[in-house]
């Protein structure tokens, strides 16, 4: 089977390794935080807590609300992170400056989870600005995507 050039395009296979890695990185926060609850033998809802024969609860124990505090940031960046590239890669933005972003922004949110769910700062604050400058780069590079044949 033959792909078209735009569909094999190095720009493309980075985004979609990029997207690969942050959605194992999301699947990661998810069922860790499933693994947590169990661990404290409680349920948040009566069905499963009936099911498994664990109190229910209204609130989560510390452990969980961590790591679901880690998976939302994860999805309030990694999100629009993924619309954008997705856009860049669209508009026939470069391997050159993809690769670059994608891999400082995938590092970074990773670094970022685990250090999240570890409570390990400053290492938490330093990943998610190098993340924040990633995905600032990104939003640029698009736009100048974008914007350039209406330019030049």
């Amino acid at each position: 089977m033959q792909f078209a050039p735009a569909i094999a395009s190095s720009t493309l296979c980075a985004y979609a390794l990029a997207s690969l890695l942050l959605t194992l990185n999301l699947l990661a926060l998810w069922i860790s935080s499933g693994a947590r609850r169990a661990q404290a033998g409680v349920a948040i809802n009566p069905e499963d807590g009936a099911r498994y024969g664990v109190p229910v609860s209204e609130t989560d124990p510390p452990g969980v609300a961590r790591h679901l505090r880690a998976h939302r940031n994860a999805e309030a960046t990694i999100y629009p992170f993924l619309a954008l590239g997705v856009v860049y890669v669209l508009a026939g933005g470069t391997a050159g400056v993809a690769i670059p972003i994608f891999v400082i922004f995938v590092l970074a949110r990773v670094a970022h989870s685990i250090a999240y769910v570890r409570a390990l700062q400053p290492w938490r604050t330093i990943a998610f600005a190098l993340s924040l400058l990633a995905i600032l780069a990104l939003m640029l590079a698009t736009a100048f995507q974008v914007v350039r044949p209406f330019i030049w």
